[in-house]
């Protein structure tokens, strides 16, 4: 990188990574929604650069994660899907910008590790019946080789609540970590520990049976007994405002990455949160009542059994519209409660004076259907609701604008690290955002590949679940590997993806153009990351 990239200020510029779990990019002000208050996220927006066609790898919290931090798709990383812990030898961006000086920190949610969560006994049931290997802990794995037992257990909820458990100095690029390992009121890690030094349990005192105000409709929306000073939220911008004056007059650099792990479910803000919207103010959403005849078969099953949320709590199940309202009225309230935390440590930000050199990011690991098409949260699904995301960067000494250019999670890492001038490797498949930040160019991608990969299915969608997405200007093409569903939404004449054209002869080329494109965008994601040593 030249110096022309960098920020504004004589001295390699900082870079404060903010991400929050599981937010779409339209339940933010910035993103356009009217209802939901974010004074804070606004303000920045204002005056960064905002990517409003910014799109996940993986629309799921562990793949998406690796991708942010090492630039490529999971297909290549290897944490496919959640409960693949990331490679331990991975090379990712703290630890890029880490060798070359930086002081790098993270902050709250990470995920790179499982946090021991099991399959539920019919994922189990059918893994066992189509991937019996996969469940056999004494099949080799490249990962386990060489490396003293534990090695993978340094995300482990239940570890970290027996003690205080110091993270490795270099965690996957990371020198220094305060962790906050699950969702909700009462998550674990490091969070657990500074929770009950305030005289708070998060085990005993979170969760809906503690709540003097619960949803009856779904146990995840539920008013917590948990005090917002003693929230997961209230933690994590602690901790980044301690490591901002920690930083304030050295002359070493910092990256930062702030992790809030909200809103993602379960929707349980604290009191004076909790019912600063109104459910029956809010308005329903795309496609809340649409025909799914033409839908894939496991979406018109959730369609069928309206109202029943799966057995998994993770997975993607058609609301009703009450339901609908209540979780969206509480996770409302979570978002506006992050935006006031974030606002506190870009206040400390600028206090400190080092605004000036710091570049600020804000995006999230991957959305949430939210009522969209009537469904809600995520997996087995590529709808815009999902895979969309809120990005930003801020840029000190570049002028605020808006792009609609199509760009990848992926690419920030790249982006990062040619801002800050730190050394690359090989392997990573994002493309640079830099032109974009700088204005020379409005074109990025001509069409983008979003992968996902779960080990189980569910009624009409058998597994292990295999699909890829490409998307363009012109549309979107999902493909089912091993079956044969598909789904082909004409973005010019159906924007919001309401009807499956998949099939129709009407829009064959379109479905042709685009199975053209995914076939190129898989071609191009094959991993480079090992390079030959000879010709033969």
């Amino acid at each position: 990188m030249t110096g022309q990239h960098r920020a504004a200020g004589s001295r390699r510029p900082n870079v404060l990574f903010i991400i929050a779990d599981q937010l779409r990019a339209d339940h933010l002000g910035f993103g356009g929604n009217a209802t939901v208050k974010t004074p804070n996220l606004d303000a920045l927006a204002d005056k960064s650069i905002v990517f409003e066609n910014a799109t996940v790898a993986n629309p799921t919290c562990m793949p998406n994660r690796a991708s942010l931090m090492t630039g490529r798709w999971p297909s290549a990383h290897g944490t496919r899907c959640n409960g693949i812990t990331l490679d331990p030898l991975t090379q990712t961006v703290p630890g890029s910008l880490g060798a070359g000086g930086y002081r790098t920190v993270g902050v709250g949610k990470l995920h790179h590790q499982n946090m021991g969560w099991e399959f539920e006994p019919h994922q189990a049931e059918e893994i066992r019946a189509t991937d019996p290997l996969l469940l056999d802990t004494g099949v080799g794995d490249a990962r386990r080789q060489g490396f003293p037992p534990g090695w993978d257990q340094w995300e482990n909820r239940d570890a970290h609540d027996d003690r205080f458990i110091v993270l490795p100095s270099d965690y996957y690029g990371y020198q220094h970590v305060d962790l906050v390992i699950g969702h909700g009121d009462r998550p674990g890690g490091h969070y657990v520990h500074w929770a009950r030094e305030r005289g708070v349990d998060p085990e005993t005192l979170g969760g809906p049976g503690n709540s003097s105000s619960k949803y009856s409709g779904w146990d995840q929306v539920y008013q917590t007994a948990i005090p917002a000073d003693v929230h997961p939220t209230s933690y994590v911008s602690e901790k980044a405002i301690e490591h901002l004056k920690d930083a304030a007059g050295q002359d070493q650099p910092f990256f930062m990455f702030v992790s809030f792990p909200d809103p993602h479910h379960p929707f349980s803000p604290p009191e004076g949160y909790s019912d600063l919207y109104d459910p029956l103010d809010l308005p329903l959403p795309l496609g809340f009542e649409q025909d799914h005849s033409a839908s894939p078969a496991h979406v018109r099953d959730m369609m069928e059994h309206r109202g029943e949320p799966n057995a998994d709590p993770t997975m993607t199940w058609a609301a009703t519209e009450e339901q609908y309202r209540f979780a969206a009225a509480a996770q409302y309230g979570l978002i506006t409660m992050m935006d006031e935390h974030i606002g506190r440590i870009l206040d400390e930000l600028d206090h400190q004076g080092l605004a000036e050199d710091t570049i600020v990011v804000f995006t999230s690991d991957h959305g949430d259907l939210f009522g969209d098409h009537g469904l809600m949260l995520k997996h087995f699904v590529h709808y815009r609701a999902v895979t969309n995301v809120p990005l930003l960067v801020h840029l000190p000494g570049s002028p605020p604008r808006r792009t609609g250019a199509l760009v990848s999670s992926a690419d920030l890492a790249p982006t990062l690290i040619e801002l800050t001038g730190s050394k690359g490797y090989r392997g990573i498949q994002g493309r640079s955002l830099v032109p974009l930040l700088l204005g020379d160019t409005e074109h990025h991608r001509e069409a983008l590949l979003v992968e996902e990969e779960q080990p189980f299915g569910l009624e009409g969608l058998p597994g292990p679940v295999r699909m890829r997405s490409v998307i363009t200007a012109e549309g979107r093409l999902t493909r089912y590997f091993g079956t044969e569903i598909a789904e082909l939404y004409d973005h010019n004449t159906d924007p919001g993806e309401l009807v499956n054209r998949a099939g129709d002869p009407e829009f064959a080329p379109l479905e042709d153009r685009l199975l053209r494109a995914m076939l190129d965008e898989m071609a191009a994601l094959t991993d480079r990351g090992t390079a030959p040593t000879a010709a033969a």
